[in-house]
């Protein structure tokens, strides 16, 4: 059954919808859209915690536009995929830049240009936003601002909420359905393979098996701006995100598949990381404590097989939840 065209009108497409509105509101001054655009009890899930409603999700973007009132988000994709007749989920993956010129989470203006990768998952039914994750790359805004990642770290608060950030337990069978509802018939072989890498290379550590699910000239653009070029650099890179957390559980959230001419045929994954900070002390003295980690990727396939991902998590949201563990006293 196909997609019903009021789920993105008036706009020609699920990318046209997701790309207008986020002029309509940031690029326009238009927050006050926001009631047109998510639904009164949507809920957003971040890396410190969920936020609920449309009015509160109001109140952080009036905050966050005034202290970078000329910062543009640029569109690098929109990944859709169809969730029954009604409804869509958008992986939007944006490059922001942009100088603080206002009052931040973070403290008084700095002048100085913040630049950042986010991804924006949104699930679209019946033309409004119901349910949204978002990633950022908080460490890259905070260093870019010239500012002390292990010092602004102890100044958020992350979720105490029991059931953690996303509040339910893993999909049963992702290639199935996942966290935005049942996924089509399409596509299954690029989202089987891609949830194959994830869970045995990531999940079970065949590192070993990174050669055979990519190409040889393979990017991968993550965390802090890095850059790491083929499998061995690859292999490397993950190691280090895993090694501070060795019991890790890795878990495939969402997949969302679209082949475009332009693009060719890209997968994005919704990803959830937790397990325990008593491995490496990449984030300073282990704390033999738990640690929570929203993840968004994103891959690019040819010819069946992966040549680059971009891949997006908030390492202030980690070192928040380690300072707190570790008792640090808040510095302003």
């Amino acid at each position: 059954m196909p997609i019903s065209d009021a789920t993105y009108a008036p706009f020609d497409s699920p990318e046209e919808y997701i790309l207008q509105w986020t002029d309509r509101i940031w690029r326009d001054y238009g927050l006050g859209r926001l009631e047109d655009h998510y639904a009164a009890d949507m809920v957003v899930h971040g890396a410190y915690g969920p936020i609920r409603g449309m009015q509160t999700v109001l109140r952080g973007s009036l905050a966050k536009k005034s202290a970078f009132p000329t910062r543009v988000g640029t569109a690098e994709d929109v990944i859709c995929e169809q969730r029954g007749a009604d409804a869509f989920i958008s992986h939007h993956r944006v490059f922001h830049s942009g100088p603080q010129t206002g009052w931040w989470t973070y403290g008084p203006p700095t002048g100085r240009n913040s630049e950042s990768r986010n991804i924006a998952i949104c699930l679209v039914r019946d033309g409004l936003v119901v349910e949204e994750w978002v990633v950022r790359d908080e460490y890259r805004v905070v260093t870019t601002l010239g500012l002390d990642p292990e010092q602004i770290a102890r100044t958020v608060a992350f979720t105490d909420e029991p059931d953690g950030l996303f509040g339910t337990a893993a999909p049963t069978d992702v290639l199935v359905a996942g966290e935005s509802g049942v996924r089509p018939e399409s596509h299954a072989d690029e989202a089987a393979l891609i949830n194959e890498f994830i869970s045995a290379v990531w999940g079970l550590r065949h590192l070993e098996l990174v050669p055979a699910f990519t190409q040889r000239d393979l990017f991968l653009e993550t965390t802090r701006a890095r850059v790491r070029t083929r499998a061995d650099n690859y292999q490397s890179d993950l190691v280090q995100m895993l090694a501070p957390f060795p019991d890790a559980v890795v878990e495939v959230r969402d997949i969302a598949v679209n082949t475009a001419a332009e693009q060719g045929t890209r997968v994005g994954v919704l990803w959830r990381l937790s397990g325990t900070y008593d491995g490496a002390p990449a984030y300073g003295p282990v704390t033999r404590s738990p640690v929570e980690i929203l993840g968004a990727s994103q891959f690019l396939l040819r010819k069946g097989k992966i040549i680059r991902e971009w891949r997006v998590f908030d390492e202030i949201a980690v070192m928040a939840q380690i300072a707190r563990a570790r008792g640090d006293v808040p510095q302003a």
